[in-house]
């Protein structure tokens, strides 16, 4: 599985440059809404120090890092949810991904226009989230109206369907997101998946500054804003400058060390963008591992054996027998599987094996 991100905001905020840096398909940029009309994905792979040790020490014939497809939606404005600007459109294209990157102004520029003629990154998001929150309450009453209707002939599934519509209704019009309503039991459950509400999907919001705010950090006015409004939601909040992240991916990979030491980054905001995405979904990576292929996998935290298999291939899950499990850092200062074995670090684990993020995994099954 891989892990599917859009990246929302209003126009000119700075999307299409987040994106541009974050992969190798090159989106258009411009200084004029709705520059991107058609959504551009990305696919980009998830830096892991952890594979790339397995790899340096296999030498692979082939290597697989597990990816992120990123999505840069075009920019939402206000009536968005009635088709205002592109809107439908592009609500449409956040429903088929798995998290939200909301990318944020916090930076002054005369010379970048600003949708609303003013820099107020609170305000943006407000604005964002209004749309994204009137569409669900749309879908909500419609859901709610046939519930109605359909209740009548006593029907369980029905009954179920109108009692968690109205609690969603209360938060939505009170301006609370569907991720934070509690549902109850798997009827409640189904029926909430099948309305593909907008605001279900978890969010984090990136701050995108200027090179000169950077040093700032979470000490940046605009900066501290977003993060408390973030700490008040229960997310997170990511701040980069898009504009270096982009000139960091133009660079060959041996000199972006250089760049970021010049720049006083540890390392690209690309790495913290995914990190965050990874942790909102709780999703972590176990990794194959020999001379053939070095491989990471991607899997909900919690996963067992069984199910860990099956993102391989279903017949790996259906035919499980065991997983013979090692700790990726054993298997690199051993340098081999012999050596981890010999060292009794090697474990023979069943179906009921909660797999670890790190592990290094190979499978026995039979169908």
């Amino acid at each position: 599985m891989s892990l599917s991100v859009g990246i929302v905001g209003l126009p000119n905020v700075g999307k299409s440059t987040l994106f541009n840096a974050l992969s190798s398909k090159q989106a258009e940029a411009a200084n004029y809404p709705f520059c991107t009309i058609d959504p551009n994905v990305g696919v980009v792979p998830v830096p892991d120090k952890r594979f790339d040790a397995l790899v340096e020490l296999v030498q692979p014939n082939k290597q697989q890092p597990a990816t992120v497809d990123f999505v840069d939606i075009a920019g939402l404005v206000k009536g968005a949810s009635k088709g205002e600007g592109k809107g439908n459109a592009f609500l449409s294209n956040i429903r088929d991904c798995d998290a939200i990157a909301h990318v944020v102004r916090c930076f002054e520029d005369d010379n970048i226009v600003h949708v609303e003629n003013r820099v107020d990154p609170v305000n943006d998001i407000e604005i964002i989230n209004l749309e994204l929150i009137l569409r669900d309450l749309d879908l909500v009453l419609k859901r709610a109206e046939k519930a109605r209707k359909l209740a009548k002939a006593n029907s369980a599934y029905e009954h179920a369907a109108e009692a968690v519509c109205g609690r969603l209704q209360v938060a939505l019009e009170s301006g609370k997101r569907a991720i934070h309503v509690p549902i109850e039991g798997p009827d409640e459950q189904k029926i909430v998946r099948e309305m593909m509400l907008l605001t279900t999907k978890p969010m984090f919001y990136v701050c995108n500054v200027k090179e000169h705010q950077l040093a700032a950090g979470n000490d940046d006015p605009m900066v501290a804003k977003v993060r408390a409004l973030a700490a008040s939601e229960d997310s997170e909040c990511v701040s980069i400058c898009a504009a270096i992240e982009a000139e960091i991916m133009q660079l060959p990979p041996a000199d972006r060390k250089d760049f970021l030491d010049a720049s006083g980054l540890e390392e690209p905001g690309l790495n913290a963008v995914i990190r965050t995405g990874y942790k909102l979904l709780d999703l972590i990576t176990y990794f194959t591992s020999g001379k053939q292929e070095v491989r990471a996998w991607t899997i909900h935290r919690g996963t067992k054996g069984p199910g860990a298999a099956g993102v391989i291939h279903t017949d790996f899950e259906r035919g499980f027998i065991r997983a013979e499990v090692m700790w990726w850092e054993d298997l690199v200062t051993m340098k081999t599987e012999a050596a981890v074995r010999a060292a009794g670090k090697l474990r023979s684990e069943g179906k009921e094996y909660v797999v670890r993020d790190g592990d290094v995994m190979h499978f026995l099954f039979n169908v």
